[in-house]
């Protein structure tokens, strides 16, 4: 009689990312996919949430990147020195994370996000990026290539636009607009995907007095993932300056929409 080997036990990698428990949920629901009567896949659209940065873990989430800031540590968890109730607060994060220059890992395991500031492309360490399970992070800005030290990424991949496995469909960007017809400190982030935008994605120049071209481009940001990255170009030129795009997926920048005809679903496609 053989000796039976005990189970194999898999260690938690996340257990000390989480955040304590609080009455409520510590984030909301999503409910950004799904399908028509049909079956088909019904269109999408950006999360329309503001930031209310009057609300307690607004606040203190500026407290914690500025004592980041200041001591210049090397990993960065705001959510777990939050409760459960202020991490349901946060669906973004501040401008001010463009101050995080010596952090090299950033874990935002489980959060209420449901979009990155392109300031994430000014962290210039970024080493591994770590936004695994938060369901309403559907994709990243172009900023994010800035960070040339990045090699790692936790992303839940099923629930990002265009994904190999699901082809989620990529929200319908807006035509092009000149500034003088928009405010682009005070947008809609159901329309733009963003309250502000202050600089062009490619060239990091101000939007000011620019034609503003939107698109979607997907691109390997790490060993691990590729991501579907929001552009904001302030001409053509630099929306024609962008990189080709990761294999397997649609292979020119473009605006999004129920009707993009994207590859099958099916293997990831490698490098």
């Amino acid at each position: 009689m053989t000796e039976e080997k005990p189970p194999r036990v898999f260690g938690n990698r996340w257990a000390d990312a989480v955040g304590p428990a609080g009455d409520g949920p510590a984030r909301d629901y999503c409910r950004c996919f799904g399908q028509t009567e049909t079956g088909q896949q019904k269109p999408t659209a950006f999360h329309a949430e503001h930031q209310d940065t009057d609300a307690p873990g607004w606040i203190r989430l500026l407290e914690l990147i500025e004592e980041a800031a200041a001591d210049g540590r090397e990993e960065f968890k705001p959510l777990v020195e939050l409760t459960a109730e202020q991490r349901r607060q946060i669906v973004t994060l501040p401008p001010t994370i463009a101050e995080l220059t010596a952090v090299k890992h950033l874990v935002l395991y489980g959060s209420n996000l449901v979009r990155i500031p392109p300031e994430i492309g000014a962290m210039e360490s970024l080493e591994e990026f770590s936004p695994y399970t938060s369901q309403r992070l559907h994709w990243f800005p172009y900023e994010i290539t800035r960070c040339r030290n990045l090699r790692r990424s936790t992303v839940s991949t099923r629930w990002i636009y265009g994904n190999y496995k699901y082809r989620r469909h990529f929200p319908q960007l807006a035509d092009p607009v000149a500034a003088r017809d928009v405010d682009f400190g005070d947008l809609d982030p159901g329309v733009w995907g963003a309250t502000t935008i202050r600089t062009c994605s490619v060239c990091d120049q101000a939007v000011d007095g620019a034609n503003l071209r939107q698109v979607w481009i997907s691109l390997w940001t790490s060993g691990a993932d590729i991501l579907p990255l929001l552009v904001n170009a302030c001409s053509q030129k630099c929306v024609d300056a962008l990189p080709q795009p990761a294999k397997g997926f649609n292979q020119t920048a473009h605006r999004g929409g129920p009707g993009l005809v994207q590859p099958p679903a099916g293997h990831h496609p490698g490098r």
